[in-house]
């Protein structure tokens, strides 16, 4: 890797329990392996001063909160009102990650639908981006996000993307973003590297979706946000690119979208 190559990992949830000691060692480790900037996700409300807290002490580190939808149906319901006010803090960079899953959670699909909508609504008023999670629920997702934007258009980030070509389609006709994890780099993932292959590169980024998912050579332990460059290097490979040249071009596609996360 050249000493000028930095990325972002624009996805990680710094204040899980596997975090919790030595926070300061793993994000030093990531700026050595040139990622630069992080986004911790805040998956529960109720836990958002946490994650606050950690964008605050950490400059390379912004910080997004929503209701994850695995929890919808265990949470209070967010209020567009909450997500809005939450928005005015600087280093608050995005609205999520909320969405729909139905490989764990399908009981709780209506009352997710309902969550999902009340944050697109807060994205489409404060113009941050909305951050999706999505299993299982292609159809369904696609349809709400689509309603959604004729309403009022909003900017998106498919994150962590592993869901089939039809939503990829459908998300990138609405002008948004596919995010690469370590699932890319698996090497029984060759249908989802094409999918992404397909896509515009100026419409992907890179993400650790830490402590989970670690790419090889890390595949099975704890990940972390340095690791993030080993996805970004696969996505190179996906796009025919040059190492610097990828990482150059998502640095652009993540600064585009999260405007807000300057350092």
């Amino acid at each position: 890797m050249t000493a000028t190559a930095r990325i972002t990992d624009s996805h990680c949830h710094l204040d899980f329990p596997d975090f919790e000691e030595g926070l300061g060692d793993v994000i030093a480790r990531a700026g050595a392996a040139g990622v630069h900037r992080m986004v911790t996700i805040c998956t529960r409300l109720r836990q958002e001063p946490q994650v606050r807290a950690i964008a605050e002490a950490h400059r390379p580190v912004f910080y997004a909160a929503g209701t994850h939808p695995m929890s919808a149906a265990e949470e209070p319901m967010a209020t567009v009102d909450e997500l809005v006010a939450l928005s005015a803090h600087p280093k608050f960079v995005g609205i999520g990650e909320t969405g729909l899953d139905y490989h764990y959670t399908a009981e709780s699909a209506e009352v997710q639908k309902t969550s999902l909508r009340l944050h697109i609504a807060a994205a489409q008023e404060t113009g941050l981006p909305l951050i999706i999670h999505a299993r299982d629920a292609d159809e369904d997702m696609a349809r709400i996000l689509a309603e959604e934007f004729r309403n009022a258009p909003y900017t998106c980030v498919m994150h962590c993307f592993s869901s089939g070509a039809g939503l990829a389609r459908a998300a990138l006709d609405l002008g948004f973003y596919l995010s690469m994890s370590g699932i890319a780099a698996f090497p029984k993932s060759q249908a989802l590297r094409d999918i992404f292959a397909a896509a515009p590169v100026d419409r992907i980024l890179v993400e650790t979706d830490a402590p989970y998912l670690a790419p090889p050579p890390h595949r099975g332990r704890r990940n972390e946000p340095a690791y993030a460059v080993h996805t970004a290097r696969k996505g190179a490979e996906i796009f025919g690119m040059d190492w610097p040249d990828f990482a150059a071009q998502t640095e652009a596609n993540f600064e585009r979208l999260f405007s807000k996360a300057v350092l």
